[in-house]
């Protein structure tokens, strides 16, 4: 059976969708910013220590 959908029904669901994926874009552009400013960050000294020591073999400090 196929129902009949006033077209102005279409309409705001059009517009629901298009704000929807706006939203979405918006929240993709934010998390990529995000990960950048997080990547780009400096390590840490004291991190950098704990690496060193981790990449040396056994009983060699």
């Amino acid at each position: 059976m196929i129902e009949h959908v006033p077209m102005e029904d279409h309409r705001k669901g059009a517009a629901a969708l298009d704000e929807a994926r706006l939203r979405q874009q918006a929240i993709g552009v934010k998390l990529r910013q995000m990960f950048d400013d997080v990547v780009n960050e400096q390590v840490p000294d004291e991190f950098l220590e704990i690496l060193r020591k981790a990449e040396k073999p056994a009983g060699k400090e």
